[in-house]
C-alpha cells in the first residue's frame, strides 16, 4: 500500500509557482520537493479547472465557431476557385 502524506499548502503553492513564473519543468520541480510527478500534474490540472470562468468559456465556444465558420468559408472558396480553374 502506497503511503499518503499531506503537502502544506505553501509549499503546493511554492513548486506551482516555480513551474509557472521561474519556467522550471513538472518533472524538475517534483524531484527537488520529494514527490511524484503525477502529483504535481494533479495540483495543475486542480488548480486550472478551479480558476476557469464559465463567461470565459462562453466567450471561447463563441470564437471557436466563428472561427471554424471562417475556416469553413475559405475552405469552400478555395474549393471554389480550383474548380474555376480546372474549367
Amino acid at each position: 500500500m502506497k503511503t499518503f502524506k499531506i503537502i502544506p499548502r505553501e509549499i503546493k503553492e511554492q513548486i506551482l509557482n516555480r513551474i509557472k513564473n521561474e519556467g522550471v519543468t513538472v518533472i524538475q520541480a517534483a524531484t527537488d520537493a520529494g514527490l511524484s510527478p503525477k502529483t504535481v500534474y494533479n495540483w495543475l490540472r486542480a488548480k486550472t479547472l478551479s480558476n476557469v470562468s464559465i463567461l470565459e468559456v462562453a466567450r471561447l465556444r463563441r470564437e471557436n465557431k466563428l472561427l471554424l465558420e471562417m475556416l469553413g468559408k475559405w475552405s469552400l472558396e478555395k474549393e471554389q476557385d480550383k474548380r474555376i480553374k480546372k474549367s
